[in-house]
């Protein structure tokens, strides 16, 4: 038996088989971590019960509670004693706890309540309690009395349900028709003014500023204030026509609210709602999760510009990361005499991956911000001084950053790859009289680009999922604006943007409503992690498609 296992341990199997285990564990509590992050964050979209609650407080007065129930717990009674939650004379022991969302905001002051189980003395599950999403103030619960016109009723209880639907799609497309004023037409014709004053500044710091010019200036914006003052008024008709309807709702004590339709994104009864109509809310509350903008200081509504801004930048540093990272691994594989200082660059290089990645924010923000694009304001955009146009925070600042982060990485894979390839293909094609720079870029090159391809997919990794120095060169908690429009020159590289990582920071640290933005900060970070792996799987079919192309010169 000594003499099997000890052969049998010098075999390596045990190590073999502890391997395996490690990468079982791993692979076990990631996949557990993604499940996690995944039931608390897609199950916010699910229409939720909303529950009516009768109950007594210590002092012995009754009301009602409405709200979906949030989050449960066990809690020992002395605590509740102690807070005056519950009567001094209640039995010992644990009692649960109810953390209800309770919505009406701007009526009660709070958006989340606890009550312990003890002071309940009844729970309903009425299929007429309506939940109304608001453009602000969040949540709304209560039981729909009427709908009104101009402040007439047209609709009572019975049939305001049937009333409210499509008064409110009629509000929905004409806030799209608004949207679609404010950030296309009217956004369009402010950012032509914007250079026409500036195209004017320019000319008077030329000495240009002629009658002839400055009236030819001044007649294209007379035309545009023309068809902003049409297009204003437009909009003000649409406003009105928003505020026509408003609905009548009876809230928990008894209160009769009206609220405008124009402050109403969508209406729903949860409580009456069969499987599929329960389907069809969840896929539309996820698609405008994914395409929306956010609303109420990003705890509701869509993250559409942190993940455009989030993929504009990977593309943008991508771009930027890999020529760099190509050429200085090939000028140290193939050019650097192999000696003293290439090993110090070498070493200079593997320790650039492991500096923290603040410190690369505060270099970006100083040279690349302060440094490089005050400059280029001085030469290229006096007229609009002393407003920064390249000389503050921008995709384009951060999209360099970032390469600079990470084209350590991208130069490791590189000189990797280039090592593998043969001498003898090189000789071969020196033979046949290519020159060394024909050599490199039709035959070593190629062959070496699936190493490439791994030194940008761990650049891209990284890359998308740092923020601490996106917050000091670019990125914002709402951006007006995204980096790509219709408005010349279309790339705009001085804004600033939107970022996932960001986006989650923001969320789950700096919201006012942390309850509320909790489920959001779950689905944030699952959005981030499968925009990451999309942005990979892509990466890794361009590696393999190069990969099979060469395997057959390789050999």
């Amino acid at each position: 038996m000594t003499a099997d296992f000890k052969d049998w341990w010098k075999s390596g199997t045990p190590w073999i088989w502890l391997n395996a285990a490690a990468v079982a564990a791993s692979l076990i509590m990631v996949t557990g971590l993604l499940l996690l992050i995944a039931v608390n964050g897609l199950g916010h979209f699910w229409p939720a019960t909303v529950w009516q609650f009768q109950y007594q407080a210590p002092g012995g007065e009754t009301g009602q509670l409405i709200g979906e129930i949030r989050e449960t717990e066990t809690i020992s009674v002395e605590r509740l004693r102690d807070s005056g939650t519950l009567p001094p004379d209640h039995p010992e022991g644990v009692v649960e706890r109810y953390l209800l969302k309770i919505g009406n905001r701007d009526i009660t002051g709070l958006d989340f309540r606890w009550i312990p189980a003890p002071q309940i003395l009844e729970r309903t599950v009425p299929d007429d309690l309506v939940v109304l999403e608001r453009s602000e103030w969040g949540n709304f619960y209560g039981f729909l009395e009427s709908v009104k016109e101009n402040g007439e009723t047209v609709a009572g209880q019975q049939e305001a349900w049937l009333e409210l639907q499509p008064r409110l799609q009629r509000v929905t497309e004409i806030r799209k028709q608004v949207r679609h004023l404010e950030k296309g037409r009217i956004g369009s014709i402010n950012y032509q003014l914007e250079r026409l004053r500036l195209r004017q500044r320019e000319l008077e710091l030329e000495g240009k500023d002629t009658p002839q010019a400055l009236a030819e200036i001044q007649q294209q914006r007379d035309a545009l204030q023309e068809d902003f003052a049409a297009l204003q008024k437009e909009l003000n008709d649409l406003y009105l026509e928003m505020q026509r309807d408003s609905a009548s709702l009876r809230v928990m004590g008894g209160q009769v609210v009206d609220i405008p339709l124009a402050n109403m994104i969508r209406a729903y009864r949860p409580n009456a709602m069969h499987l599929p109509a329960r389907m069809g809310f969840y896929a539309s509350k996820l698609w405008e999760f994914v395409s929306e903008d956010p609303r109420e200081a990003n705890t509701e509504g869509g993250i559409f510009p942190a993940i455009f801004g989030t993929v504009m930048m990977v593309f943008l540093m991508s771009v930027l990361v890999t020529p760099f990272g190509v050429v200085a691994a090939v000028y140290l594989r193939e050019y650097a005499r192999q000696g003293l200082v290439t090993r110090l660059i070498r070493i200079a290089v593997n320790n650039l991956a492991g500096v923290p990645s603040i410190v690369y924010g505060v270099f970006g923000l100083g040279f690349f911000v302060y440094f490089l694009g005050g400059n280029i304001d001085q030469l290229f955009f006096p007229e609009a001084l002393p407003a920064p146009t390249f000389g503050t925070p921008g995709i384009m600042w951060a999209s360099l950053t970032l390469a600079l982060l990470t084209v350590p990485v991208v130069i490791v894979a590189t000189e990797e790859g280039l090592s593998r390839i043969p001498s003898s293909i090189r000789e071969g094609s020196l033979a046949l009289g290519a020159t060394k720079a024909e050599t490199l870029w039709r035959t070593v090159l190629p062959m070496a680009s699936p190493a490439m391809m791994t030194g940008l997919i761990l650049a891209v990794a990284r890359a998308a999922g740092e923020v601490a120095p996106l917050m000091l060169v670019g990125v914002v908690k709402l951006a007006p604006s995204l980096p790509l429009d219709g408005d010349p020159p279309f790339i705009h590289l001085d804004r600033k943007f939107m970022h996932l990582g960001f986006h989650i920071y923001d969320v789950g640290f700096q919201s006012p409503n942390v309850e509320a933005a909790r489920p959001l900060v779950y689905a944030t970070a699952l959005l981030l992690v499968v925009v990451i792996v999309i942005l990979n799987l892509a990466a890794i079919a361009i590696r393999n498609r190069l990969r099979e192309r060469y395997r057959e010169l390789e050999q």
